[in-house]
């Protein structure tokens, strides 16, 4: 037999390789979108929230545990139910942020309570001000913090003081159902929806109508994630709209007149994502419809099988515009949108500091607490400001500030002056302005550095700091977010200097310190689109070198800003040395 002949051989006598194996197609993994994989869990979490439905904890609370005590609560609810009605456990005093990633989350929880208060729209009256106040005495030991959407914060409430504190806010029309959990959170709305003289358009109806017809909805109360909604008509582009799942922005239609732009897909966390436009233009009558059509795809085609995906920009990353408002209009609406334009570019101050006329005459005055912190005394002292001047409206922003509305025009100076003595700065310093805060490691089980108390430092010096510059200095907003953790709750990629804690090593010694972010931003005056900051390689700040930093950082910009060149532009075209 000739080589050629044998088996196995060629006829130069090589062995052939082998035939490449043919692996069959894998098949893809279901993401747990119920309209296409069926609703069958697919970790604990979707486990948990289908074992029965999360709102009914409620009746758990009032029954079993407040009576029963911390040590009565089944896990599931403590972890998972418990956010429908706005609670979380806060963190354990005196564990270091270094500490935050080693432990468990029973070893960091104590036995106490955050407790949001929802406020759609961030709208309160003097009654609601000193009821919560009274609340914040008597059960949360003075604490009260304002965040950035618009809600309150309590802090060490104990479950037992839990059926007196929802009575009490119950009876004066406040609630705290869905402030947090996979559920549609508080929305977003301009602060100044129905007062302001250039309005497009007043979203109030439209809020209160989701309000009224979908708050508590068992129907969407298991979501992939967290859904949330902004909402304005104001020229100043208020409500971060392209960072929310969902915002209808007031535009005027050349024919159909004023009406929303929509937008959808926007979040931040670990994986910023901006918003998107659809295209379409939403009328007044509308918008409760399309509102709904789209949390409804959310809760049929988001995805839940991997919770850090789970967010409604996952999917419109996957889907683009085109198909989203596709799948919008032929499966939810039934109908076509018609098309529609984009908002005019943003005018004017959208943090709604200072004094303002309304269009009826009177005058609104925002003011800024300190890094959003409030407390029981505080609330009740403007309640009672609010009542010498006549005013029965106080309303929040997502910037952290508070607006006292309908203060006639010659009693605007004692308005001013009473926010004053109340720690409520109307004439705020630049720094002190435009610096947010989340609540950080006093609190929160997630963070590793301290923020609050840090950030007020911080913008205090600075502003003290940078008064020589005179009309040189920085007159044009330079926003600045702290952040405990890489969870960006107030925004780190968004602003002109965002700041994510972490845990440095300086000199062989691990102390708090913070990643930068630079030349982020929202549409605002001045910027006509939103864009993400540029993290700084390798810069690593301590917390003790904050103030120092960004002072150096604001000089620099300062000596090298080109004609009307904004922090933004600089930050994105400096070199990386110039940032350090």
């Amino acid at each position: 037999m000739s080589t050629a002949d044998r088996p196995g051989t060629t006829g130069t006598g090589t062995r052939p390789q082998p035939a490449e194996r043919v692996r069959p197609p894998r098949k893809a993994r279901p993401n747990g979108q119920w309209a296409v994989d069926g609703t069958t869990p697919l970790n604990e979490n979707e486990a948990v929230k289908q074992q029965g439905p999360p709102l009914e904890v409620r009746e758990r609370i009032l029954s079993t545990y407040a009576t029963g005590g911390f040590e009565s609560i089944d896990p599931d609810d403590l972890h998972s139910r418990f956010r429908w009605w706005g609670l979380y456990t806060q963190r354990r005093q005196g564990i270091d942020g270094g500490r935050t990633a080693q432990l468990d989350i029973s070893e960091l929880e104590d036995h106490y309570f955050l407790q949001r208060i929802r406020l759609d729209g961030g709208s309160l009256n003097r009654e609601q001000l000193r009821t919560i106040g009274g609340i914040s005495n008597d059960f949360a030991r003075g604490t009260a913090d304002l965040t950035d959407r618009q809600n309150i914060q309590l802090h060490w409430v104990e479950i037992a003081s839990v059926p007196e504190m929802w009575r009490r806010l119950e009876s004066v029309g406040l609630t705290t159902i869905e402030g947090c959990g996979d559920t549609p959170r508080g929305f977003l709305v301009s602060p100044v929806a129905g007062i302001a003289k250039d309005e497009v358009i007043d979203p109030t109806p439209v809020a209160q109508a989701i309000r009224d017809t979908y708050l508590g909805d068992p129907e969407l109360a298991n979501l992939p994630r967290k859904f949330k909604t902004a909402l304005t008509g104001s020229p100043t582009l208020d409500v971060l709209h392209e960072i929310n799942d969902i915002a209808l922005v007031g535009v005027r239609h050349p024919k159909l007149g004023p009406g929303y732009d929509l937008w959808v897909g926007g979040a931040l966390s670990t994986a910023p994502r901006l918003g998107q436009r659809l295209g379409a233009f939403v009328s007044q009558e509308d918008a409760l419809d399309v509102w709904h059509g789209v949390i409804r795809i959310f809760r049929d085609y988001g995805y839940r099988r991997l919770r850090n995906k789970a967010r409604l920009k996952f999917l419109m990353a996957e889907w683009g515009p085109q198909r989203f408002r596709q799948v919008l209009q032929e499966e939810y609406l039934g109908r076509t949108l018609p098309d529609g334009p984009p908002p005019e570019p943003p005018r004017g101050d959208s943090d709604h500091i200072g004094v303002h006329e309304q269009k009826d005459g009177l005058f609104w005055v925002g003011a800024k607490p300190p890094v959003g912190r409030l407390s029981g005394d505080v609330l009740l002292g403007l309640a009672d400001l609010a009542g010498r001047l006549g005013s029965d409206r106080v309303r929040t922003t997502p910037s952290q500030n508070l607006l006292l509305l309908d203060v006639p025009p010659e009693r605007v100076p004692e308005a001013v002056s009473g926010l004053r003595e109340l720690g409520l700065e109307a004439q705020p310093g630049v720094f002190q302005r435009h610096t947010m805060a989340c609540t950080g490691l006093e609190f929160c089980k997630f963070a590793i550095v301290e923020t609050k108390r840090l950030a007020e430092r911080v913008t205090a010096e600075l502003d003290q700091r940078l008064a020589d510059l005179g009309e040189a200095g920085p007159d044009r907003r330079i926003t600045l977010t702290v952040n405990g953790c890489p969870n960006s709750c107030v925004r780190i990629q968004t602003a002109d200097i965002g700041l994510k804690g972490q845990i440095i090593t300086v000199d062989g010694e691990q102390v708090p310190g913070f990643q930068v972010h630079l030349g982020g931003g929202l549409a605002t005056a001045g910027r006509s689109e939103a864009g993400l900051g540029r993290t700084v390689r390798g810069l690593k700040v301590p917390a003790s070198d904050l103030t120092d930093y960004i002072e150096r950082l604001v000089r620099r910009y300062l000596a090298q800003r080109e004609d009307e060149e904004s922090f933004s532009q600089w930050a994105h075209r400096a070199d990386q040395e110039e940032l350090q």
